[in-house]
């Protein structure tokens, strides 16, 4: 079995998911709940199903719950654009949830790989 903690990209996107509580918690977001709301489910869903894929018992259900956590992460870059253009979140911000956004898709993508590569790829 393996252990999803273990997982740098896992550990990222947690952190991730926390920062984007801590910026949505602030103004003007407080008053955006549909915003506020989309990324911070967004943001969760990413390590969710990470998390999820990790622990599946085939290769083919771990990749896909991976490549739902890439849409995550996408999801969530697009409405920090939305958020930086429309004035909630700073350069600085955007920028963070850029980078973690990014450096999370290229991980992802190669755990992708590797689950894809594995010796006991499963059939569903």
């Amino acid at each position: 079995m393996s252990y999803f903690e273990e997982l740098k990209v896992w550990q990222v996107a947690v952190d991730l998911a926390i920062s984007v509580y801590e910026i949505t918690g602030k103004e003007p977001f407080k008053k955006d709940f549909c915003l506020k709301e989309q990324m911070r489910k967004s943001s969760v869903s990413i390590s969710s199903n990470i998390s999820e894929g990790d622990q599946l018992d085939s290769d083919k259900s771990s990749i896909r719950h991976f490549r739902i956590a890439k849409g995550s992460s996408a999801e969530l870059f697009t409405q920090s654009i939305i958020a930086f253009r429309i004035g909630y979140i700073n350069e600085n911000e955007y920028d963070y949830i850029k980078q973690k956004c990014q450096e999370i898709l290229a991980m992802l993508t190669n755990l992708i790989k590797h689950r894809g590569n594995s010796r006991n790829h499963d059939e569903d």
